[in-house]
C-alpha cells in the first residue's frame, strides 16, 4: 500500500488490466458457426492468403470464354485430351514445387526428362532390357542427376541457377548423343508405356471405374478428416466440427462425380491422370505430415533460422533436388507414353517454362516457403485449357505464348501483393 500521496493517506496500488488470450481462430470459427467462416475468409482476404483461389478464378474464367467461343471446349472428348495431355508436364511440375518451395530453380527438368525417355528407348528397344526394370533403372539416374546438382548447389556453393543451366544444357547434349545418328527411337513397350498411353481406366472402358476412383477419393477424405478430428479432440487441441468436414467432403463429391460422369461419355479417366492424383495426394502427405516436409518449408522459410533449429540445411538442399530429378525422369515417361517414341525433340521447346509456369500459376510462390503440390495440378488446368481452347479455335501458337506468358505474370504479381500484404498486416 503506497503512502506517498498527500496527507499521508494511502493509496490503493494500480492493477494492470487483465492480459487478452489469444484465442485460435478456428475456436471461433467453430463457436460462430456459418458467420464464423465468413469472419474468417475476409479476415484471410485482408492478410494476403489468397490460397488457391486466384487461380481457381482464374480456371473459370478461362473455360466460361472457350465455351463460349466454341461450344465443343466442355465437351466430354475435350476434357478427356486435357486430362490427358496435362499428367506427363504435371509430373515436371511436382517435382518444381519442391525446389520453388525452397526459393530455388531447377532449369534442366525438362532436358533430364528427355534424356531418360531415350535412355528407356535404349533399354527397352536396343537391348531388350525388360520393361519394368528399365523403369527403374532410369528413375533412380532422374534421383541421381538431381542428386548431383544438389551436392554442387548445397555442398560446393554454386547458384542453383547455373547449375541447373549447366545441366540444361549437358543432359540435352548427352540424350542426343544415346539417340545417335537417327534421332529418334521407337518404344515397343506393352506393358507400362502401353497402359500410361490408354485413354481409359487402366484399359477398361466399363462405366463403374470412374466412379469406383471418385468414391474412394471421396470416402478417403472422408475417413481421414475424422480420423484427424478425433485425435486432435482427444489432445484438446481446435479441430475441424463435423459440419465443415461434411461440407468439404460433398463439395468433393460434387466435383468428383461430375468429372466422372463427363469423362466417361467419352473415352474414360486417363490412366496417366489417375497416377498424377495418386501421386499428388503422397506428396501432400509428405509434405504436410512428415518431418522432411516441415523441414522443407522452414529451409524455404528462412535458411538461418533452419540451422539454428538444428536442421541439415545441406541434406535438404540436395533431397529436393533429388526429387526434382526424379519427377523429371517420370514425367519423361509419361510424355514418351503420349507417342511410343524417344526423339531430339523430347524435353526441348516450351516444355521447361510451361512446367515451371504450372507450379507458379497453381499457387507455389517464386520466394519459397509457400506452396503446394496442388498447384501442379492446378497450374497444368490452366496451362492445358489454354491450349486446348486455343487449338479449338485454330488461333497461333504464338498467341498461347502470350496469353500463357500474362497468366504466368498475372500469378506472380498476385504472390507479391500478397506477400506485401500479409507483412504490411504482421503475418509474413
Amino acid at each position: 500500500m503506497d503512502t506517498s500521496a498527500a496527507g499521508g493517506q494511502p493509496q490503493a496500488e494500480e492493477v494492470p488490466p487483465p492480459a487478452v488470450e489469444a484465442v485460435d481462430p478456428r475456436l471461433l470459427v467453430r463457436e460462430q458457426g456459418f458467420k464464423g467462416y465468413i469472419t474468417e475468409f475476409q479476415r484471410r482476404l485482408k492478410g494476403g492468403e489468397l490460397g488457391s483461389l486466384p487461380v481457381i478464378v482464374a480456371l473459370i474464367i478461362i473455360w466460361t470464354i472457350f465455351q463460349i467461343k466454341d461450344s465443343l471446349f466442355l465437351s466430354s472428348s475435350n476434357m478427356v485430351n486435357i486430362s490427358y495431355f496435362l499428367s506427363g508436364t504435371g509430373m515436371l511440375a511436382v517435382g518444381l514445387v519442391f525446389v520453388l518451395l525452397l526459393g530455388e530453380i531447377d532449369l534442366s527438368v525438362a532436358s533430364v526428362s528427355g534424356l531418360i525417355s531415350a535412355l528407356f528407348a535404349v533399354f527397352t528397344t536396343t537391348h531388350g532390357l525388360d520393361p519394368w526394370l528399365s523403369v527403374v533403372l532410369v528413375v533412380l539416374i532422374g534421383i541421381g542427376i538431381g542428386a548431383l546438382h544438389g551436392f554442387f548447389f548445397a555442398k560446393i556453393g554454386v547458384p542453383a541457377f547455373v547449375v541447373t543451366l549447366a545441366g540444361f544444357l549437358g543432359w540435352n547434349g548427352l540424350m542426343l548423343w544415346v539417340l545417335g545418328s537417327t534421332g529418334s527411337l521407337s518404344i515397343a513397350d506393352k506393358g507400362l508405356l502401353h497402359t500410361l498411353g490408354q485413354r481409359s481406366f487402366f484399359m477398361n472402358q466399363d462405366i463403374a471405374g470412374a466412379y469406383v476412383l471418385a468414391t474412394v477419393g471421396v470416402a478417403a477424405l472422408l475417413a481421414g478428416s475424422l480420423l484427424e478430428q478425433g485425435r486432435r479432440r482427444k489432445a484438446g487441441v481446435p479441430y475441424r466440427p463435423t459440419s465443415e468436414i461434411l461440407l468439404r467432403v460433398g463439395l468433393l463429391a460434387v466435383v468428383s462425380y461430375v468429372a466422372a460422369y463427363v469423362l466417361n461419355k467419352s473415352a474414360g479417366v486417363p490412366n496417366a491422370l489417375v497416377i498424377f492424383l495418386v501421386t499428388l495426394v503422397i506428396c501432400d502427405f509428405v509434405l504436410r505430415r512428415t518431418t522432411f516436409g516441415r523441414k522443407v518449408f522452414a529451409v524455404g522459410g528462412s535458411i538461418e533460422a533452419a540451422r539454428r533449429a538444428g536442421i541439415n540445411v545441406a541434406l535438404v538442399r540436395i533431397a529436393v533436388f533429388a526429387i526434382s530429378g526424379g519427377f523429371a525422369a517420370i514425367g519423361g515417361l509419361f510424355l514418351a507414353a503420349q507417342t511410343y517414341t524417344a526423339t531430339l525433340q523430347a524435353g526441348s521447346g516450351n516444355l521447361l517454362m510451361l512446367a515451371i509456369a504450372a507450379a507458379v500459376i497453381g499457387g507455389t510462390s517464386l520466394f519459397g516457403g509457400r506452396g503446394n503440390v496442388w498447384s501442379a495440378l492446378l497450374g497444368m488446368l490452366v496451362i492445358q485449357s489454354i491450349q486446348t481452347g486455343l487449338d479449338l479455335l485454330n488461333m497461333n501458337q504464338s498467341i498461347q505464348y502470350m496469353i500463357t506468358g500474362a497468366v504466368l505474370l498475372a500469378a506472380v504479381v498476385v504472390d507479391s501483393v500478397s506477400r506485401r500484404t500479409q507483412r504490411a498486416s504482421g503475418r509474413a
